[in-house]
């Protein structure tokens, strides 16, 4: 099988259901960064300490695709016959189990903190950022087109359990949090 099919040459390309729409749809934005969040999240695991925090990681990567399949193929009666896998509530649940487990090993945040500390953390704020990126993509298409909710409360999710991913990730690698300073 070839990997390129010409078909996108002049600029468009196919939804799941065969709906064509230009490259720069809403609907491509927003999946095409979760995408990106994937493959960012792909790139900070190369540098993770933590056999748990790779654990998650891997588990979010797989949902991520789903989530990619589910913006990919609109709410339509046509397309409710491919049987897509659609983000669910239990992914919700798990990235919140997943914040609350973690946000016990740490100690209490009582200021901001910047970025940083160790590199696989660092890549996790990076992931974070990619995340709040995508949730914007999503509520511009969210604000024209129908969008299953538990996507965007998943991403929502995410980014918050990318921020507590980052943090433990720093403690497992003795890096402590570096306090935000106004006035340095």
């Amino acid at each position: 099988m070839k990997i390129y099919t010409k078909t996108g040459d002049k600029g468009d390309t196919s939804l799941f259901g065969g709906e064509r729409v230009q490259k720069n749809h809403q609907r491509i934005n927003a999946y095409g960064t979760v995408d990106e969040l994937n493959a960012f999240i792909g790139l900070a695991l190369t540098e993770i300490k933590s056999d748990e925090v790779r654990n998650i990681l891997i588990d979010l990567q797989n949902k991520l695709f789903i989530v990619g399949s589910d913006l990919a193929t609109p709410e339509t009666e046509k397309n409710k016959k491919l049987n897509i896998i659609r983000t669910s509530e239990e992914f919700i649940k798990k990235a919140e189990s997943d914040i609350d487990n973690f946000t016990e090993k740490l100690d209490e945040l009582r200021n901001f903190i910047l970025p940083g500390g160790s590199k696989g953390s660092a890549m996790l704020h990076v992931c974070r950022t990619i995340c709040r990126r995508a949730e914007r993509e999503i509520v511009a298409l969210k604000n024209s087109e129908k969008v299953n909710q538990n996507i965007l409360i998943f991403l929502n999710r995410i980014s918050d359990l990318l921020f507590v991913l980052s943090r433990y990730e720093n403690k497992v690698s003795n890096f402590p949090d570096t306090i935000w300073n106004p006035h340095p």
